[in-house]
């Protein structure tokens, strides 16, 4: 993974950073997805991380397969993924295809988003504003645990919504959460 352009509000630079873009070598999304993530939490300065990731779905030189790359983003705490998977044409089989719907699915279901697949290239611009007006009506909500961060495993979050004469609420969010347990830092003793 290449960084073409570091994090910024100007239009102009990344209309530039997108148009450097360029295949080098193969692909490794998974590899890619936990970088990007490790970024966000290393230097963003928003506390609301999202990537949109557009891909075709291939995966050949990762280090990482789907269930490590969202095991990874979970401990992180980390952003939530939108993929657009241009899974069209008859570059892929359809084993190919299953298999690329499968691994956006899981990274974006599991993060706490949604993957599309649009029918055609003239779809994403749709879809990219449809993410667009999700992420602005997002919340967030946070509780404490009881169950204290040395216990280890796999915190199950289910959050529910219903308000009078709305009809049925859809909640959207991450199934849950691995905790982080706090470093404790060693005081040196005089001796």
């Amino acid at each position: 993974a290449f960084i073409d352009q570091d994090f910024t509000s100007s239009e102009s630079k990344l209309r530039d950073g997108l148009s450097h873009i360029d295949s080098r070598g193969g692909t490794a999304l998974y590899d890619a997805v936990v970088a990007s993530a490790d970024k966000l939490v290393a230097d963003s300065k928003r506390p609301k991380q999202v990537i949109v990731l557009i891909t075709d779905g291939e995966d050949n030189a990762s280090t990482l397969n789907p269930e490590k790359t969202i095991r990874r983003v979970q401990d992180l705490s980390g952003p939530v993924i939108y993929s657009i998977g241009l899974l069209f044409g008859d570059e892929m089989s359809r084993a190919e295809v299953r298999h690329a719907r499968r691994a956006l699915e899981m990274l974006s279901t599991e993060t706490g988003g949604i993957a599309f697949f649009p029918k055609s290239m003239e779809d994403v611009d749709q879809i990219a504003a449809e993410v667009a007006r999700d992420i602005r009506s997002q919340y967030t909500i946070g509780y404490r645990s009881t169950k204290p961060t040395t216990v280890p495993g796999f915190r199950r979050v289910l959050v529910t919504a219903d308000a009078k004469g709305m009809g049925k609420l859809t909640v959207r969010t991450r199934p849950g959460y691995f905790p982080v347990a706090p470093v404790v830092k060693k005081s040196k003793g005089r001796e």
